[in-house]
């Protein structure tokens, strides 16, 4: 991802931080609370999250570390995100927390920790000149997932045109990703302009 692209995620989310407040849902760029869960019921089903070592790739304000310790426990948690606002007040929210790091990056330009499961919410939802970049960013982050990744992506069908995110054909993302894991598994209908993809080892 190329610098200018790079800029305008970090303008965007600035933009929507003076509007709707530091810490919010909207300010991560969610209509709001409830798609957010949504997309985090699925990632959680991923597999038996008890224990496990967690990379959360954009974490936001670390939200889904709040979901997964009313469902699960004793897990290491892993928060990465390029925006310092979001990891500052992620840091601030979790001080206490056990087993909880973040970590303020841009996880295409460094090298991911090898974790249990790898989960990502939105972070494939920028447009990049480069199609390849996805791909890649799926690899890299498979790559790091010792049992499996999850992610979730826009549907092409609702964002076709939007100047910052981009939408991806979710059969095609699958065939792509069957190439490096076979039992890699497609799940819609949880919200219509979202899909998510597990990638098991």
């Amino acid at each position: 991802m190329k610098l200018l692209e790079k800029a305008a995620i970090i303008h965007y989310h600035r933009y929507r931080i003076a509007e709707y407040r530091e810490g919010t849902v909207k300010a991560l760029g969610w209509r709001g609370a409830e798609s957010q869960l949504k997309r985090f019921e699925v990632l959680a089903s991923v597999g038996d999250l008890n224990g496990a070592s967690i990379l959360d790739v954009g974490c936001g304000y670390g939200d889904l570390k709040a979901y997964l310790d009313q469902r699960f426990s004793g897990f290491t948690y892993i928060g990465i995100d390029q925006m310092p606002e979001f990891i500052d007040e992620a840091k601030t929210t979790y001080r206490d927390a056990a087993n909880t790091f973040f970590y303020q990056s841009d996880f295409s330009a460094v090298e991911l920790p090898r974790v249990d499961y790898v989960v990502a919410s939105g972070a494939l939802g920028y447009r990049c000149a480069d199609p390849r970049f996805y791909t890649e960013m799926i690899c890299k982050m498979y790559g790091a997932a010792k049992i499996a990744l999850a992610f979730n992506m826009l549907d092409a069908a609702y964002f076709p045109e939007d100047p910052l995110l981009i939408g991806h054909k979710p059969d095609q993302v699958l065939a792509d990703c069957r190439r490096l894991s076979p039992r890699a598994a497609l799940i819609r209908e949880y919200l219509k302009d979202d899909f998510t993809i597990f990638m098991y080892s």
